[in-house]
């Protein structure tokens, strides 16, 4: 399940960015990681929320839907990998890939020799796609699309705010260091 949101209009910015020195733009990511990081957190609490609110509602038969939280825990903030050939960061509002298991050495696993190889335990990715997109039985219940839609200006607010905080403050570091000289 892969929903992306690009923010456009910012080629002042990029430019700006560019030109800074190494200490705002580093290899590993200076103020623009960390703003970046928070703005994605924004949209990630509230895809929380959106799980939360969709297990609140009822069954057909009009009783409470169980739920055990594993989905709504198992939403994360990831830094993600760049395509090559592009600069840049990238943060991922995800649910991990599941837990990865041996089978453990009993008769039924020998008979089917299984014993110590590996398989995945997906149960909140699984669900969570099933919840998103629907089957042919279940309508579907989206929680990370309308998160981005709820969340998105207001990421991209969280992120120009936070980004401007933090090179500012950078800059009177640097400014401050070069006074010392």
């Amino acid at each position: 399940m892969k929903i992306t949101m690009n923010v456009q209009g910012l080629d002042g910015v990029l430019q700006t960015l560019q030109s800074l020195p190494p200490e705002i733009v580093s290899k590993r990511g200076g103020p623009v990681k960390l703003a970046l990081a928070k703005a994605a957190r924004v949209i990630r609490d509230q895809a929380k929320a959106n799980v939360r609110a969709i297990v609140a509602e009822p069954n057909k038969d009009g009783r409470p839907t169980k739920s055990t939280g594993a989905l709504e825990k198992s939403i994360i903030v990831t830094r993600g990998k760049m395509s090559s050939g592009v600069k840049g960061e990238k943060y991922l509002v995800r649910i991990p890939k599941g837990d990865t298991f041996r089978y453990a050495n009993t008769r039924y696993n020998r008979r089917k020799k299984k014993v110590g190889k590996k398989y995945t335990v997906e149960a909140p990715t699984y669900y969570g796609r099933l919840l998103e997109y629907g089957t042919s039985k279940m309508r579907p219940h989206p929680w990370l699309r309308p998160a981005v839609a709820q969340k998105g200006e207001e990421a991209i607010n969280v992120f120009t705010t936070d980004l401007n905080r933090r090179i500012d403050a950078t800059i009177k570091k640097l400014a401050q260091q070069n006074r010392g000289k």
